[in-house]
């Protein structure tokens, strides 16, 4: 890869300048929290319905408070390289073009969606507030940030630049290890077959997820004594990042192993953990979650399916929706209203159904369970279905932590790794995007030379590049909070929310560099399209993402 000194013209005074935008854009959020805060609470407390009426004013605090973080992530990256030795001309130009452009859309207006953008004034700041706040210092990184000089060099440099990923990532020496080993058997075994998995809609093949669990894929966070690699929240990062830039399906298979040994190793018995959590790190047991339902999406409240006991087992009854590769599941994480008295979150249990593996001529070979596939556009090699429960028999023993009503609180404490790791799929996603994107810029010739040499294909290539890393910091950021202890479902709800616009943003661009061939179902890149639209859908979708970032901002409580 190419290097340049440090102290370059790449580099210069790019550190104080970095240290200024923290200053600045943390004393404007502070600003913009107030103006927020006095619209919606009322002596002392958070108006939930204040909440939804300020929707643009509140979910635009909370994509601000996401670029702060994201801004103060870039600006850590940097000192970190620095200090380190490892800031090369690479990642100075990632770093200054990335926070010129969010410093300037924060001064302009933060794209929340394709047809919304928040403005200062939104959330009730004057242009002369956001003045006052951005120093001659922080003017002048704007200005002279992100340039059509710096994001032509920086295309010049990736595109001779060869690895996981552009630019240094400051992992250790262990989780750059993890990174190359999955690289290398995502190029291998997965790239190649990708394209043919998803157009004929077939499940990613046993003998791929063998290989996957001799990786130690399934197992990564689970402690040694019970059969696991007993590594942290980033190694998951790493890992669900390189499967997901060979194809999202397979680096979403390790979330189900994610959500079900969380849930079991947090809230189970010694019993339960004993039994299923050396299954689940071994491959042997393949789960799935089964959580939604087809009138309440994210309000989990309101969940209906009911599980009755009856003598040493419970009776389920009821439909799940949007189940993702249920079908080979052995053991599904099922969540249940055990109290049917009780219509809130108090009623609800998580139990920790077995069931025998299905086929496509046979999904659900065991009494009390039907399921019809829903057919969707990407997201592809695992299935999605809806399922429908009638006296479908659970084992009272696998009741998990054994006591009822502990469903909610259980799955909750899940939410966290769950969306940082959702946000890891979506870099890879991006990834995948800009890789297909530069390849086919470099060798697609048009008026005597390489697309690549167009300012405006070259800029796409550029912005790509400098979001991905921004998103990739924000991500492992939140990991490193979550391995440290410290609760942090305001930093992976950021992630999530920013990493998924970001996956969308580089496959549409990808596309678009492809020009009509992108649109054709025999290039890659347009299932990595499919692919990415659904990463600002679930594990909460953006809106919803947005309202409990925005109160947990505005509830002094939290």
């Amino acid at each position: 890869m190419p290097q340049a000194d440090s102290d370059s013209a790449a580099d210069g005074d790019l550190l104080p300048l970095a240290r200024a935008a923290v200053t600045a854009v943390e004393s404007l959020f502070d600003d913009a929290r107030g103006k927020v805060c006095a619209r919606v609470v009322t002596d002392g407390s958070l108006a939930a319905g204040l909440l939804d009426r300020e929707q643009r004013a509140t979910h635009g605090l909370a994509w601000l408070a996401t670029y702060v973080e994201a801004i103060r992530q870039l600006a850590a990256y940097a000192e970190r390289m620095r200090h380190e030795g490892r800031l090369s001309e690479i990642e100075t130009l990632i770093v200054r073009i990335g926070l010129g452009e969010y410093l300037a859309q924060i001064q302009g207006g933060i794209a929340i969606s394709q047809g919304e953008v928040v403005r200062p004034a939104d959330v009730g700041l004057s242009a002369a507030a956001v003045a006052a706040r951005f120093t001659p210092e922080v003017e002048a990184l704007i200005a002279a940030g992100n340039t059509a000089a710096y994001r032509a060099r920086l295309v010049d440099l990736v595109a001779v630049a060869h690895g996981a990923t552009v630019g240094a990532c400051g992992l250790d020496e262990t989780l750059e290890t993890i990174r190359g080993e999955m690289r290398r058997f995502a190029d291998r075994e997965v790239v190649q077959q990708a394209q043919g998995w998803h157009r004929s809609n077939s499940y990613i093949p046993l003998e791929v997820i063998a290989r996957m669990s001799d990786l130690g894929v399934f197992g990564l966070t689970i402690p040694e004594a019970l059969g696991g690699m007993g590594l942290g929240k980033e190694s998951m990062c790493v890992v669900s990042e390189e499967l997901s830039r060979g194809y999202i399906g397979v680096g979403s298979l390790g979330t189900r192993a994610e959500i079900a040994a969380e849930l079991i190793l947090g809230s189970g018995t010694q019993q339960q953990k004993d039994r299923w959590l050396p299954a689940i790190a071994a491959g042997t047991v393949l789960p799935t979650a089964v959580f939604t339902e087809p009138d309440t999406g994210s309000d989990l409240a309101s969940i209906k399916t009911r599980a009755v006991r009856d003598g040493d087992v419970y009776k389920v009854y009821g439909n799940k929706t949007w189940i993702t590769h249920p079908v080979r599941a052995d053991l599904m994480t099922l969540l249940v209203r055990t109290d049917p008295a009780e219509k809130g979150y108090r009623g609800l249990s998580m139990l920790l159904a077995e069931k025998p593996r299905g086929s496509d001529a046979e999904p659900f070979p065991v009494a009390g369970i039907t399921g019809t596939e829903i057919e969707v556009i990407g997201y592809r090699g695992m299935k999605e279905y809806e399922i429908a429960f009638d006296g479908f028999e659970v084992k009272a023993e696998n009741l998990l932590g054994g006591v009822e009503g502990q469903g909610f609180k259980q799955l909750m404490s899940t939410f966290e790794s769950a969306r940082i790791q959702t946000a890891a799929r979506a870099v890879g996603v991006a990834q995948s995007a800009l890789e297909l994107a530069l390849s086919y810029a470099q060798s697609r010739v048009q008026f005597g030379r390489p697309i690549v040499r167009f300012p405006r294909v070259a800029d796409k290539i550029a912005m790509m590049t400098v979001e991905i890393m921004i998103a990739r910091q924000l991500t492992y950021f939140a990991a490193r909070q979550k391995d440290s202890g410290r609760r942090c479902d305001l930093e992976a709800g950021m992630a999530k929310l920013l990493a998924a616009r970001v996956a969308w943003a580089a496959a549409d661009n990808a596309v678009q560099i492809h020009g009509g061939n992108g649109f054709a179902m025999e290039f890659p890149v347009s299932r990595v399209l499919c692919d990415a639209r659904i990463l600002s859908i679930f594990e909460g979708a953006a809106e919803i993402q947005a309202q409990v970032i925005a109160r947990r901002l505005l509830d002094g409580s939290n």
